[in-house]
């Protein structure tokens, strides 16, 4: 009896130990957790805590780029009232000093915004976290860069104007708007051609409506039988005749070429394009002429060709088609 009472205890201790052993393991395990999260909590806290004592400085800083937002727009307004109703011709520096002077003063503001908003921050520290110095950063901006120096030139020398049909690369079209960094055309067709600044400012560029006179020309022909003299003098009578060709310039008939079939006239006058369009006054001069040549029994040539057909020898060789082409 005494041995099964002693079996018993020493069960009994020894389920004791394990539950306390287990206990202990339990309450260790909890604490490094509650640990954990405490300092998850901690972390939270201070962020939370830190974001809540910036707020004011953050809204202060929104402010202060709100005002140079307006201050940006009173530039512009200033700009317009000081330079742009004066003279037409200063339309080009008004965005210059708009889109520049408007990029500097905003991005000032974020500047001080963001010395406000954050401790510590210095503007030195942008340019480092960008990388503007750097060589990969410097080739890489450097297509951005020339076009924003040529959109400034182009705009500063004003070799044309927004409104003016241009002809630049191989691309004509009306100038839509000229941007710091790409100069933007309306074409015939309605399509927009967007052409990089540096392209523009390095080529060519034909400023096709920058005289309000231009010149029209066309060449008609006529027959080798005709009255040379006749002809011209009816072209010169329409060419008098029509109230939208300038007196001077003087207009022109002159021979310009014996061809195959016929003798060449080059027909030449100047309109003001603020009456008429050049493709609108060489169309009604061309209607006039055919309708005045075919008046005066004078004929205006095509070419013809004579084919002859060989049959072989000892045949008739003289069947004969005429082509007309």
């Amino acid at each position: 009896m005494a041995e099964k009472n002693n079996a018993l205890s020493d069960v009994t201790e020894g389920t004791s130990q394990l539950l306390h052993d287990a206990t202990e393991k339990t309450a260790q395990t909890v604490l490094e957790h509650t640990a954990k999260y405490n300092d998850a909590y901690s972390t939270i806290d201070k962020f939370v805590d830190g974001f809540w004592e910036r707020v004011p400085y953050i809204c202060i800083a929104l402010v202060v780029f709100t005002i140079f937002y307006f201050l940006s727009k009173l530039f512009k307004f200033f700009v317009r009232k000081a330079i742009g109703e004066r003279s037409y011709s200063k339309q080009n520096l008004v965005l210059v000093l708009n889109r520049v002077g408007t990029s500097a003063i905003l991005f000032i503001g974020f500047l001080i915004a963001m010395v406000v908003a954050i401790p510590g921050f210095t503007p030195g520290q942008l340019m480092s976290a960008l990388g503007i110095g750097s060589v990969a950063i410097g080739f890489a901006f450097k297509d951005i860069f020339q076009n924003l120096l040529s959109g400034v030139l182009i705009l500063l020398g004003e070799p044309f104007k927004i409104g003016d049909d241009i002809v630049v690369s191989g691309f004509e079209g009306t100038v839509e708007d000229i941007q710091i960094r790409a100069t933007f055309l309306r074409s015939p067709e309605g399509k927009r051609i967007v052409i990089p600044n540096a392209t523009v400012y390095t080529s060519a560029v034909t400023v096709v409506t920058a005289y309000t006179r231009r010149r029209c020309q066309f060449v008609v022909g006529i027959g080798y039988e005709d009255d040379i003299q006749k002809a011209k003098n009816i072209i010169m009578a329409i060419l008098d005749k029509d109230q939208s060709i300038l007196s001077q310039p003087a207009f022109s008939v002159n021979v310009s070429q014996l061809a195959d079939f016929s003798i060449n006239l080059t027909v030449t006058w100047w309109v003001d394009t603020q009456e008429t369009t050049t493709g609108n006054s060489i169309s009604a001069v061309q209607e006039y002429v055919i309708e005045a040549f075919a008046e005066h029994s004078i004929s205006i040539p095509y070419p013809v060709q004579e084919v002859k057909v060989y049959r072989g020898e000892g045949e008739d060789t003289s069947g004969r088609a005429k082509q007309t082409t």
